[in-house]
């Protein structure tokens, strides 16, 4: 039986560019297929309260330091674009207007990915996307009421599902988060025993001891 896991990503993320490259060696020999879903990770940030990792100064600089030396142990090409952050509403109805049913292919995620993360241009430049736009050759427009209606309840049912980052990785009704999830997401496909003890839901029971007031 071929089993689904849903993968939800941004094109802003360089852990969910990262994840994209990894991901058919991560799950490799395993009956799996791998759906690939845009989601709006800054609406994700703002239901859960949080910064993203560029925002926050010090982890900013941390994050672009991590990723271009996890590139290179991957034997990744990742160039950081001229700009970050950057809105990937664009891009993300791009890829959603590829396909009736909003889900793009590996391919076209592909071309997205590496016209952010690849080529160290400024990923919000009109030619550059026009570019783009014309090589995907999109069936839908993507502007419509449509592709921005299957973009939002995308988004909206990740968060229903508990979802809070991108790359996350949806299965079973399990979520596995990050691109380092993934060794983990794999052994829960295969089988693992660890997966057969309560230690998962366990985790979901453990008392809060103390609670700060949130960040003004």
């Amino acid at each position: 039986m071929i089993r689904s896991v849903t993968f939800y990503l941004d094109f802003i993320s360089p852990y969910a560019y990262l994840a994209f490259h990894t991901i058919p060696k991560a799950l490799e020999g395993l009956a799996v297929e791998v759906q690939y879903q845009p989601v709006l990770f800054g609406a994700l940030l703002k239901h859960h309260g949080h910064r993203g990792p560029a925002e926050i100064v010090g982890k900013r600089e941390w994050t672009y330091r991590q990723v271009l030396w996890l590139a290179h142990q991957q034997g990744c090409t990742l160039r950081l674009p001229a700009r970050h952050p950057f809105n990937p509403l664009a891009l993300l109805r791009l890829a959603v207007a590829t396909n009736p049913g909003g889900l793009p292919t590996r391919e076209v995620c592909q071309q997205l990915f590496e016209h952010v993360w690849a080529g160290g241009g400024e990923p919000e430049d009109a030619e550059r996307f026009e570019a783009l736009r014309a090589q995907l050759n999109p069936v839908i427009d993507p502007h419509s009421d449509t592709v921005k209606r299957q973009l939002r309840e995308a988004t909206d049912t990740a968060i229903a599902a508990g979802v809070f980052g991108v790359p996350t990785f949806a299965v079973d009704g399990k979520d596995f988060w990050g691109q380092d999830a993934l060794p983990i997401l794999r052994d829960y496909l295969a089988g693992g025993r660890w997966f057969e003890s309560d230690a998962w839901e366990d985790c979901a029971a453990l008392p809060v001891g103390v609670r700060r007031d949130p960040l003004r």
